[in-house]
């Protein structure tokens, strides 16, 4: 059985409404359901477009404005760049398998390290050093693991790309193509 996706109406006050709580809600309270992995959405309440992503990239916006923000100046140029570019579809997906894989090292140091400290762990002041030595071919099956991740993502973008080259050129007359002078 599937789990029924909680609404949340936005109406044209900018405020949202949970309809599974029957109360009015803010920003605050999506963040904790992201936080929860509750799953939710967010409509129109007089069309019912979807508005969910630009109400997380609201959210994201709100977290970078206050303390230390997660994306530099520079990605955010290059990810602005992407939009036009043919790349665009496969970045996504880069990224969020990026991420997933950042996220499950992660995990796994965590688990790691309360099966050596215990719950709450009291580490050694070289504890980072000693994990690092102790953890060498850990840490180089993860890398290798990050690495051909990332070459399958770039040979991909890179098939996408010939494929749109191809789409493109294939409607191109061959007398409409300039020749080099000799």
């Amino acid at each position: 059985m599937t789990e029924k996706i909680r609404q949340i109406k936005k109406y044209p006050n900018r405020r949202l409404y949970d309809t599974l709580t029957s109360r009015y809600i803010t920003l605050s309270d999506i963040k904790e359901m992201v936080l929860k992995y509750d799953h939710f959405q967010v409509v129109d309440a007089k069309t019912d477009e979807d508005l969910t992503r630009s109400v997380l990239l609201q959210i994201v916006l709100d977290e970078e404005s206050g303390g230390v923000p997660i994306f530099s100046r520079e990605l955010l140029s290059i990810v602005i760049r992407l939009y036009g570019h043919a790349v665009r579809g496969v970045m996504g997906k880069y990224l969020e398998s990026n991420i997933h894989t950042l996220l499950d090292f992660q995990q796994k140091f965590q688990e790691q390290s309360c099966a050596v400290f215990g719950e709450n762990p009291q580490m050694p002041p070289d504890f980072l050093a000693q994990f690092l030595n102790f953890q060498q071919p850990a840490m180089q099956n993860v890398m290798s693991a990050y690495v051909e991740q990332g070459q399958k993502l770039l040979q991909q973008m890179r098939e996408q790309i010939q494929n749109q080259t191809r789409a493109i050129f294939a409607y191109a007359p061959p007398e409409s193509v300039e020749k080099p002078p000799r």
